[in-house]
């Protein structure tokens, strides 16, 4: 008795099937690897479920053979997912210093056990925010060994009473940055906000700027308004070079966001972010009246991006270094960066 030659065909069909799945199966390693990544996916969202950021980081110890050292992996062995992320007790210099035994005079870091597969330079605009600084690098210096990359931390610091003015800093911590390595990428950092999950891969997008901080706290972890590229973001140096970095006019918070978006666009890209699952901060000490205030209203803007663009930026950039330092931590460059002009 034979099959019709329709069942036949489904049932080799069926066959064929079966057969890919078995080998697929072999190949991965076994039926619980199959089933692994959508358990994985489902821990590194559990935001109810947090580790400290300092989990397992000690088995990252020195090679006994620099000359030998494999590549590190694709992807990190040691991953967690949501991190626990208290501001109630501020760290010491002393205590980050002691938890983090690899970092090098200025803020530098390279796996000890690995050759890293990426470069990151982050790049933090600040003056006098001391409290902020100290939770921001006890957090965000095990966060990145935790991600197996090479980083520095450079601190970008005004002088003077004057308006604080964050791009025109970020433009000078570029410039200064790239005097030191041929960074991969360059992670624009607000010092008020730590990352909430090491799968937060502090690495840029191959084609066009990332916006990291795609999730929010302060803002009920959701983007105030659809144009928004505050807090975190990263960028190839070819992407800041390509949009002429950051303008240099803004004085005063917020605007600057809104130009450089616009930048971007004008520069022939687009924004990506990070997937708001992932892309969650915790900010320090933002106060209700602000959150009010400020949650879903975007700045005003009295610039033309459009037609000041190509010449405000880091090819008018000017400043004068007063200062480079290399602390246990980071690296501080104190700047004079002008003063605010009339009408700005």
């Amino acid at each position: 008795m034979t099959l019709p030659r329709v069942e036949n065909s489904c049932f080799l069909l069926f066959l064929f099937v079966f057969q890919a799945i078995f080998i697929l199966i072999l190949y991965r390693g076994g039926p619980s690897n199959v089933f692994r990544g959508f358990l994985d996916s489902h821990q590194i969202l559990d935001y109810s479920k947090t580790h400290d950021v300092y989990t397992n980081l000690s088995l990252f110890t020195q090679a006994p053979n620099e000359e030998t050292m494999p590549y590190c992996s694709a992807q990190s062995p040691i991953f967690v997912g949501p991190l626990t992320i208290t501001f109630r007790v501020l760290p010491s210099e002393r205590m980050i210093v002691k938890k983090n035994p690899f970092v090098q005079a200025g803020g530098c870091y390279r796996p000890p056990h690995c050759l890293a597969r990426y470069k990151s330079a982050i790049l933090v605009a600040y003056r006098n925010q001391e409290k902020y600084l100290h939770h921001l690098l006890y957090y965000i210096h095990p966060f990145l060994q935790r991600q197996q990359l090479s980083y520095s931390i450079y601190l970008i610091q005004q002088v003077g009473n004057g308006t604080f003015n964050r791009a025109k800093l970020l433009n000078v911590g570029v410039r200064e940055a790239l005097k030191d390595e041929d960074w991969d990428c360059l992670l624009l950092h607000d010092v008020d906000l730590v990352p909430e999950n090491d799968y937060n891969l502090y690495v840029c997008d191959e084609y066009y700027p990332k916006h990291m901080a795609s999730a929010m706290d302060k803002f009920k972890y959701i983007l105030p308004y659809k144009s928004f590229f505050g807090g975190v973001s990263a960028l190839t140096p070819e992407h800041y070079m390509k949009m002429n970095g950051f303008p240099n006019t803004y004085w005063g918070s917020g605007g600057e966001n809104d130009d450089i978006a616009t930048r971007i666009q004008l520069a022939g890209m687009k924004i990506v972010r990070t997937s708001p699952h992932l892309g969650r901060y915790k900010v320090m000490d933002y106060s209700e009246e602000m959150e009010t205030q400020e949650l879903w209203r975007r700045p005003a803007s009295r610039h033309n991006t459009r037609k000041t663009w190509k010449d405000d930026g880091m090819n008018s950039l000017e400043f004068k270094l007063l200062s480079r330092t290399k602390h246990p931590l980071y690296t501080n460059i104190t700047v004079d960066i002008g003063y605010v002009p009339p009408f700005s």
